[in-house]
């Protein structure tokens, strides 16, 4: 199957799943699935949700939610630490195409070589992102960026219409 139909099968899937979910946690856990197991760059696949504390002076954190791959010792990331914290931090998408060479990289895998992380939006804030790695170096292109656009969207929208 090209990758371009796989896109394209996951889209329309994950539409109706965003649409049928009975949690956002459990759309979450759908989308890292899906995207793990059909496109097969995508070696570690998760999402990290801001959490903000009630506590005057401490700073909110990312707290690792969903993800498939292999387990991380990265539950709670600063946000002004790592890939991670750069993406909140600009509100930008960050591909990173040799994570050896990038001194954010927060290193949770050595087999990892490359990066994209999609900050998540509800009602224009940052709410969350989805972090995947891969194994192959350069591995995320334009497509791949749409898409992880895509799939971060349909969890803002998500949330947007369910809190």
């Amino acid at each position: 199957m090209q990758l371009t139909q796989t896109r394209e099968q996951l889209t329309a899937q994950l539409k109706t799943m965003a649409e049928t979910a009975p949690t956002v946690e459990d759309l979450m856990t759908d989308i890292v699935g899906r995207l793990q197991q059909y496109l097969p760059h995508y070696n570690w696949v998760g999402f990290y949700m801001i959490e903000k504390s009630l506590l005057p002076g401490v700073d909110p954190v990312l707290v690792l939610g969903p993800y498939v791959g292999a387990p991380t010792t990265h539950t709670r990331i600063p946000l002004n630490e790592g890939i991670c914290g750069a993406a909140v931090t600009t509100g930008d998408t960050v591909i990173v195409d040799d994570v050896n060479s990038d001194p954010r990289y927060l290193a949770c895998s050595l087999e990892t070589k490359s990066e994209i992380v999609v900050p998540i939006r509800m009602k224009g804030e940052i709410v969350g992102e989805l972090d995947i790695d891969s194994h192959d170096a350069a591995a995320f292109g334009d497509e791949d960026r749409t898409f992880c656009e895509f799939c971060a969207k349909l969890v803002g929208e998500y949330l947007e219409r369910t809190t």
